[in-house]
């Protein structure tokens, strides 16, 4: 049998049902996309753990029909606005319109979007990226879903799965990435920032580069120095996040030239 004629028959198997069915425990979708759920909470400030918790409970980790079909993992509907691929599926009426993915991080990636995007979530960014109880309670105010019991669902979900840890820059069941008896070390000789800068033997660097450019992180959250020629738009574009966002969380216009060696929070 050629290699088209074998994938052929594969796809074939597949739509007929002979193959065996996926079957994804909670522990293996935890294990898979924990990384991708820390580094949203990073770029969008998105608990890691509500966003775990929502795909997990939207998707029965991984082996609903939306996500094996359609890589909808977050339950997404179409709207009015959607110009991607579809998928209908049975929800609060039938056939209803789902949006539909090239892959599982696609939907990862769009469901951060349309929380960052979504007007009517975006009191929720206000709030503390380790409170993951309000954020439960503010994604139904925000009518993401019509089950009256979603928060208590999610808050099942993480607290069952110990998933605050990824708030927290630990990993659930596994070792923590800063030991705890170090970071209170570090809280306990941290200090305020005089006069908007940062002593960068003071506080721990974050794990992940960016240009080049160190990142730290204090108990107040996670701070870039900035150079010379810097602005807070430049700065936003180097670390992945929203200029708007950056600008008002450091109470500067976007375009305010920053002077060396001044620190800017990005967290």
């Amino acid at each position: 049998m050629n290699f088209l004629k074998s994938v052929t028959l594969c796809i074939a198997l597949s739509a007929a049902g002979a193959l065996p069915a996926q079957n994804i425990s909670r522990a293996e979708y935890i294990e898979r996309y924990k990384g991708i759920a820390v580094a949203h909470q990073e770029k969008y400030g998105i608990p890691a753990s509500i966003k775990m918790a929502q795909g997990i409970l939207e998707s029965a980790n991984g082996n609903s029909r939306l996500a094996l079909e359609g890589n909808n993992h977050f339950g997404i509907k179409c709207k009015s606005d959607w110009t991607g691929l579809t998928i209908h599926h049975d929800d609060d009426a039938a056939g209803e319109c789902f949006r539909r993915y090239d892959s599982a991080e696609e939907s990862w990636a769009d469901h951060s979007e349309f929380l960052d995007n979504g007007a009517r979530y975006q009191f929720l960014f206000e709030l503390a990226p380790t409170d993951y109880v309000a954020w439960a309670n503010g994604l139904k105010a925000a009518g993401y879903a019509t089950d009256p019991s979603y928060p208590e669902r999610l808050i099942k979900i993480i607290e069952d799965n110990r998933l605050y840890l990824l708030d927290r820059g630990e990993r659930p069941g596994m070792d923590i990435i800063v030991a705890r008896e170090q970071a209170s070390e570090e809280r306990s000789r941290a200090r305020e920032i005089p006069s908007g800068r940062i002593d960068p033997d003071c506080f721990p660097v974050s794990v992940y580069p960016v240009d080049g450019r160190a990142i730290f992180r204090t108990p107040e959250g996670l701070f870039i120095v900035a150079q010379e020629g810097d602005t807070p738009r430049s700065l936003a574009r180097l670390a992945g996040v929203r200029a708007r966002r950056l600008a008002r969380r450091n109470g500067i216009a976007t375009d305010t030239p920053l002077a060396a060696g001044q620190s800017i929070k990005l967290q």
